[in-house]
């Protein structure tokens, strides 16, 4: 941090080095900087206290987008009356997909920790099935 600090590094995500363009990718001079290191993906957040407040209601607006997709996909696919388990499997389906599957990139791309992957895969998979169930249950009959 205290190498860090004299920076002044606005909030954002940083990739070093970065190429200009595709094709500088394979250039003598960008394979020798990725070869020398370090080579680093990361995102710098404000400085200051830890607040909850603007992530919780961005964390509640992504969970009604979720559900949303979900009911869609579900209201498109289901009758009025499907069984239990029918809506169930739509909804979770499709809310697994959104919490989970788009974290899998992470790791194929960016070499992201495939056990921090399968953390927020598993953390995903309680909210499908949470909202899964929940529509399960009030869904019209």
């Amino acid at each position: 941090m205290e190498a860090l600090r004299p920076l002044n590094i606005p909030p954002g995500d940083y990739m070093v080095p970065r190429p200009a363009s595709a094709q500088e990718i394979n250039s003598p001079e960008f394979v020798a900087k990725r070869t020398k290191g370090p080579v680093l993906i990361m995102t710098v957040l404000p400085s200051g206290p830890v607040t909850m407040g603007k992530a919780l209601v961005s964390w509640f607006i992504f969970a009604v987008v979720v559900g949303w997709m979900a009911a869609y996909v579900a209201g498109r696919a289901l009758p009025v009356g499907a069984p239990y388990l029918h809506v169930f499997r739509f909804i979770g389906t499709t809310a697994f997909i959104a919490y989970a599957a788009g974290l899998w990139q992470m790791s194929i791309w960016y070499s992201r920790a495939w056990s921090t992957t399968i953390r927020y895969t598993v953390d995903g998979l309680v909210y499908a099935l949470f909202t899964a169930g929940i529509f399960g249950w009030l869904w019209p009959r």
